[in-house]
Parts: structure tokens; sequence; C-alpha cells
């Protein structure tokens, strides 16, 4: 039975892993990283906008994670 703070850890967990697959792919916090089909890596980025750019993305994660599904229209 999950209660909703098991409930709201497991979102937290997921939105986590999302933010890994997509950095990985974006080449986000990276220093040697480099393009890969259809992203390139920021160049010359500070470390602090790189950080302001993973928090971002965390929030942009979470916000997906905790979007309703929206169900098939009859």
């Amino acid at each position: 039975m999950d209660t909703p703070l098991n409930a709201a850890r497991r979102s937290e967990d997921i939105a986590l892993d999302l933010l890994k697959l997509v950095a990985a792919h974006a080449n986000l916090g990276n220093k040697s990283a480099s393009a890969t089909t259809g992203f390139a890596p920021i160049s010359g980025a500070k470390t602090e906008d790189q950080v302001t750019q993973i928090l971002d993305l965390y929030a942009r994660c979470r916000e997906a994670v905790d979007a309703p599904l929206s169900g098939p229209k009859s």
C-alpha cells in the first residue's frame, strides 16, 4: 500500500531517472562530451550555468512525471 510519502518519493525517483537519461543524451554537465546526433555541447558554459540548466531540467522532468495522464477519448 503506497502512502503519500512513498508515492512522492517514487515520483522524485522517476523524475531523477528521466533527468539522467535526458542529460546524458544532451551532454549536460559533461565537460569532455563530444557532440552527438541532434545535440551539441554548450561551448564555454560556466559551472553555474550548467547547474541552473540541470535544475531547470529536473523541474521539467518533475512536471512531466506529475502530469496527469490523459486517457483515450471516447
